[in-house]
């Protein structure tokens, strides 16, 4: 196939035939004569003419090709001592059962169903069961508050919610059917029907138009697949953070088939028969295309895991989890990794457990700080490869194509972009920016196969979100500059650049800094409102574990190491210790946040905050009372 250069370039002169090439790694229903209608931008659609089936495509076609008996889901949950494996066979019938309970609730083509699940087999399995059937799933994360859960309610209209009697939030059991009683009761769409899965740890009590999972799986008859174009919407993901009405972001089956199954082999290097291990949520994007689809249509093995880095029990969870399926891929977060860091700064855990299936360590969802790849890479002795993407994606912009060709790896860069991603820095003008020059990192338009095509119901919104800051772009919103080589930095999200004296600078970089002091575990820089420069940045640390140095020696130190490698126009004076950052569920820092408070306005708390109590911890901290 060649190296990275050869395929980009093969993206770029031909995407019709790069893509019509990629899709004969999908079943189809119909198989498509041409990858891109462009006739309305920028609302393109891919594989116009094809239909499809996604949940034959990630299951059924391995069953018949004889895969059957391999492992198609392994669910590892330590909070619970539950461990659970599913073959491609079971893993099918499970699905064909439960797209036979929705179909008996009334649940057909193009209907919603909210999926409101902890992290359990049944969650992948109600996903799935959408897709057989035709319908549109839309995952909102376990715990969502009623609010926010029915403000998705409302925009997504279902027909039924699928839920669970509670989640397990490391030790503690939240209920969720009270939280989704509520939900309905402030939404003014109304499900017909909820289906509801008893779990042990809390029992759920049921009302008239609840329905036992358990129950009407043992009655249902199996749904065959249902074909449907590849541009109708397989489902509906909302972004996190979101006040008001929500953005929900359109999935189209074929374009995000297509994209996923190519994205395996190639970014992760995982084929059929290898197991990655995908440690998020499924109620995040990363959830949704590598541990459910991606892994099944590629026919390899993906574990669902029910647990945190650390404390459930221990920061050696993870290193668990590969010894004992065979990890050849695993794909987190950097705040993951910064709390196993912090606990256990030498990696001890590492030497219990034989890891040497482990061949590549993926992190994506916050910007990676190099301190963290330098530790990862140090202790695990594998490629640590960042990579850069977005809810709205689908898949990875920027990657280093581990399956392709192990490009050299640049601390603090994701690497170069992945075929069919066109990535430019731009000033405000529109005008490129230099390299070495921070801008506006977008993409040009097309986006590839797998993007998000529109919003749910709302073309207008899409479009002044994401196609109207420059015209033949999608706008990012995160900010950063390509180097000599094309290698892209992204600095982090364009607001979280501080404008210090008429200098504006990236609160990344300050970061980039504060992480690489041997005592520091995590770290944030906002910039707070001053009067006189405008903005000044502010640092707050988290140290590792096991450091009991004096707290203001520690905070002379970090002053005095921006102000060697950033320089006194920095003007970085303040940085405060601090027991843990705020963070949402998915592990990002919550800086816009952080930077509200600390400007004295009442900021709303984000739905998607991990723990309340961080937060109001750090408030004293941040208004300096």
């Amino acid at each position: 196939m060649g190296g990275y250069e050869d395929v980009f370039r093969a993206s770029t002169e031909d995407p019709e035939g790069f893509w019509l090439g990629a899709a004969q790694a999908i079943d189809w229903h119909v198989a498509p004569t041409r990858a891109l209608d462009a006739s309305r931008p920028p609302f393109y659609r891919w594989f116009p003419d094809g239909e499809l089936n996604v949940c034959h495509n990630a299951l059924d076609r391995h069953v018949d090709a004889g895969r059957g008996e391999q492992a198609a889901l392994i669910y590892d949950s330590p909070v619970t001592g539950t461990r659970r494996t599913y073959t491609y066979a079971r893993l099918r019938d499970e699905v064909a059962r439960f797209a036979g309970v929705l179909a008996g609730l009334g649940v057909g083509r193009g209907d919603r169903v909210v999926i409101y699940m902890p992290m359990v087999p049944e969650a992948a399995i109600a996903m799935l069961a959408c897709a057989r059937i035709g319908a549109v799933h839309s995952v909102v994360f376990g715990g969502f508050a009623p609010k926010e859960l029915a403000v998705r309610i409302d925009d997504a209209a279902p027909s039924v919610i699928v839920s669970a009697s509670c989640g397990i939030e490391g030790k503690r059991v939240i209920e969720y059917k009270p939280l989704l009683d509520d939900a309905i009761e402030l939404a003014e769409r109304k499900p017909a029907k909820r289906v509801i899965l008893q779990r042990p740890q809390a029992e759920a009590a049921m009302g008239p138009d609840d329905v036992d999972w358990a129950e009407a799986m043992a009655s249902a008859t199996p749904a065959d697949c249902v074909p449907v174009k590849s541009t109708d919407p397989l489902y509906i993901l909302y972004t996190s953070g979101t006040t008001g009405k929500p953005k929900g972001v359109v999935r189209d089956g074929g374009g995000h088939a297509v994209a996923l199954r190519w994205s395996m082999p190639n970014v992760y290097a995982v084929d059929a028969g290898e197991t990655i291990f995908t440690a998020s949520d499924v109620g995040w994007v990363v959830g949704h295309s590598y541990i459910v689809y991606a892994p099944l249509l590629t026919g390899a093995t993906t574990v669902l895991y029910e647990g945190k880095p650390v404390g459930t029990p221990d920061a050696g969870q993870f290193w668990r989890v590969v010894a004992e399926y065979g990890v050849k891929s695993l794909f987190t977060a950097p705040t993951a990794f910064r709390a196993i860091k912090k606990e256990d700064p030498d990696g001890e855990f590492t030497r219990k457990h034989d890891i040497s299936s482990l061949q590549y360590l993926f992190l994506a969802g916050e910007r990676l700080d190099p301190e963290t790849q330098r530790w990862a890479s140090q202790l695990l002795r594998i490629p640590v490869i960042d990579h850069w993407w977005q809810t709205e994606t689908g898949w990875p912009i920027v990657a280093n194509p581990a399956g392709i060709e192990l490009l050299p790896i640049k601390p603090g860069s994701p690497t170069k972009p992945l075929p069919g991603w066109d990535v430019q820095v731009l000033d405000p003008s529109g005008a490129p920016m230099p390299p070495g020059a921070d801008g506006a990192i977008v993409v040009r338009l097309p986006m590839p196969p797998g993007s998000l095509p529109t919003l749910w119901n709302d073309d207008d919104r899409f479009v002044a979100s994401y196609m109207s800051a420059f015209d033949g772009f999608y706008l990012t919103g995160d900010g950063g500059h390509l180097d000599e080589d094309g290698y892209l930095y992204v600095m982090g999200r364009t607001d979280d650049v501080i404008n210090v004296a008429g200098h504006r600078l990236s609160t990344g970089g300050m970061e980039e800094v504060l992480a690489s002091h041997p005592d520091v575990a995590e770290c944030a820089v906002i910039g707070v409102a001053d009067p006189l420069k405008g903005q000044v940045p502010r640092g707050f640390v988290v140290l590792k574990a096991g450091v009991e140095r004096d707290e203001d020696e520690v905070a002379a130190e970090l002053v005095q190491l921006v102000r060697d490698q950033v320089g006194a126009v920095a003007s970085l004076k303040d940085v405060a210790v601090v027991a843990a950052l705020p963070k949402t569920r998915s592990g990002k820092i919550l800086r816009k946040t952080m930077r509200g408070i600390a400007d004295g306005v009442d900021e709303p708390v984000p739905s998607t905050i991990e723990s309340a109590e961080v937060l109001d911890a750090l408030r004293p901290v941040l208004r300096r009372e």
